[in-house]
């Protein structure tokens, strides 16, 4: 039996649960293996039942050979899947308090006949700790980030001094990815020059590459369905004394986190060690985001590294460092690696250089 499927049973048994419906995308994926878009999962003690419609019928069969399919036809996911739990007589029935519509919500409780229970990261905190088959796809994934990386600073060197663009960037990066194997993007890519690299979560758009300018490029992919993420930030032309201080303030918080990272922590006890050499430098008030976060079938997972998680830390949990400066009309720095905790610290995933790469 899918043991997934187990740990998720035994949860269904603490909480006194005769099933639950899994509606959304990442969890059903989790579960399941599928990958379409409109799916329910019905799980109980005794079935284990996906719900779609006539265009994955076939892709059901493909991806969740685990499951017993059935075709939604014209009733709708939910009116199908209550039908489910109608024949089989169960009472009390979970449902994903944070992924289900209020409109959802109204049509469930139509049906008196069942206890509705709603449920908070039944399936997402199962997701926390990855296997080895996860985890060898977390480092492909990055592995062809780093690859990425690589081949864009030559790009860049040959082409800044013509009139290159954010958009150029990216575009090469994530021809790069698709290139080594990537089904798609983790995220849409981050490339912002100049003072715009003072925006975490800048666009990239039309403004070009000049001399003194900070480039941070923050991107990934996706690999076999897992995504992975990565920020390097390069210099062009010259690096001026503020350029090099900020650039090293942040290179020895990331690396000192990266080190101090054990088992046990708290997420946020692993963010104060970055946050504090930040502080300590002058740029406590430019740090505004939390130190990492976790990475798996969404780019964004929990636990987080953060000054308000008290998750404790284990073996198997992927999480990002990401500590930055930014200030406004100047520019940011931000360094990211992907790492998964061990027993005795981590293994980074990401190998691409972090000294500061000046592009002439």
């Amino acid at each position: 039996m899918n043991k997934r499927i187990e740990q998720l049973r035994e949860y269904m048994k603490k909480e006194k649960l005769d099933a639950v419906l899994i509606g959304s995308e990442a969890n059903r994926k989790y579960l399941s293996g599928f990958t379409g878009s409109n799916a329910m999962l019905y799980i109980s003690f005794n079935k284990m039942v996906l719900v779609t419609d006539f265009r994955y019928l076939e892709q059901v069969a493909k991806e969740a050979p685990d499951f017993t399919c059935i075709d939604q036809g014209q009733k709708g996911l939910l009116a199908t899947t209550v039908a489910i739990a109608k024949e089989e007589g169960v009472k009390r029935i979970g449902f994903e308090a944070q992924h289900v519509t209020y409109s959802s919500y109204l049509e469930l409780s139509q049906h008196s006949a069942f206890e509705w229970i709603p449920t908070t990261k039944s399936v997402e905190n199962l997701r926390q700790i990855k296997d080895e088959e996860e985890l060898e796809k977390l480092r492909k994934a990055e592995a062809i980030g780093d690859m990425a990386f690589k081949e864009v600073i030559p790009f860049i060197e040959a082409r800044w001094k013509e009139g290159l663009t954010e958009n150029e960037v990216t575009l090469q990066l994530e021809q790069s990815m698709r290139r080594h194997g990537a089904s798609g993007l983790s995220f849409a890519s981050i490339v912002a020059a100049g003072a715009k690299s003072s925006l975490p979560h800048a666009h990239p758009g039309e403004e070009k590459l000049q001399a003194g300018d900070f480039v941070v490029m923050d991107f990934g992919c996706i690999y076999e369905g897992y995504c992975s993420d990565m920020t390097r930030t390069i210099v062009i032309g010259e690096a001026s004394e503020k350029h090099l201080k900020i650039y090293k303030t942040v290179l020895r918080a990331q690396k000192a986190a990266l080190e101090g990272i054990r088992v046990g922590m708290k997420g946020c006890e692993v963010d104060a060690i970055a946050r504090n050499i930040i502080k300590e430098a002058g740029y406590g008030d430019y740090f505004g985001h939390g130190l990492g976060h976790s990475v798996g079938i969404e780019i964004h997972e929990n636990p987080r590294f953060s000054v308000l998680d008290q998750t404790e830390i284990k073996p198997g949990m992927v999480m990002t460092v990401e500590p930055g400066i930014y200030l406004p009309g100047f520019g940011g720095v931000r360094i990211e690696d992907m790492i998964v905790v061990t027993e005795s610290g981590i293994e980074n995933f990401t190998y691409s250089p972090k000294d500061l790469i000046i592009i002439k």
